[in-house]
């Protein structure tokens, strides 16, 4: 079974590769055509939109350069056979992030050569969600003394409290003077 679930992980890598390795070049050549057809009057693009695609575009090389270096699997030349599947890129945390980093550069993109350079704003989402994330888990903690995850278990404390029905049970017999039922003494 665990080849199975390699085989099922190196099968979403390859696709997702692939996805990458076309997400570098279509989003720009979507760019280009929508500028041609809608916004004849931007062409060539100005310095400024020059400046910010050459500044989105880097960090989405590296991140694309990165998933596709961790996620690409390795087969055997002669048979084909899967000799590493890579890190699955379905994972989340970094990897998820990275995903949606580029995702969002894409859609700046496209955004950009339909719309206008004002579209650009929309990539803002990124770290204003890195600010957001960043004061969650680690400046609220260290501020105000206490996490998001015991703030919530506060608000759930009467639950905590609720006792299972065997314990129920056991509770109502003693009450009752079941001789069964004796009281243990607490254990160190």
């Amino acid at each position: 079974m665990a080849n199975a679930s390699a085989k099922k992980i190196a099968n979403q890598n390859e696709s997702a590769v692939k996805t990458l390795k076309l997400g570098m070049i279509v989003p720009t050549i979507i760019s280009l055509i929508l500028r041609l057809l809608f916004r004849r009057s931007s062409l060539p693009p100005s310095l400024g939109s020059l400046a910010i695609y050459v500044a989105t575009f880097f960090p989405a090389f590296f991140l694309s350069n990165h998933l596709v270096k961790i996620g690409t699997t390795r087969r055997d030349p002669t048979t084909g056979t899967l000799i590493s599947y890579g890190n699955d890129l379905n994972q989340p945390g970094v990897t998820e992030w990275c995903f949606d980093i580029l995702y969002v550069t894409w859609a700046c993109q496209i955004g950009s050569g339909a719309f206008g350079e004002w579209f650009w704003w929309f990539y803002m989402i990124i770290p204003l969600y890195a600010v957001f994330k960043l004061w969650t888990s680690v400046i609220s903690p260290m501020v105000l003394g206490r996490s998001a995850a015991s703030a919530a278990l506060d608000t759930n404390a009467p639950e905590a409290e609720h006792t299972s029905k065997r314990q129920e049970k056991l509770r109502k017999r003693s009450e009752k003077g079941d001789p069964r039922i004796r009281a243990q003494p607490g254990r160190k």
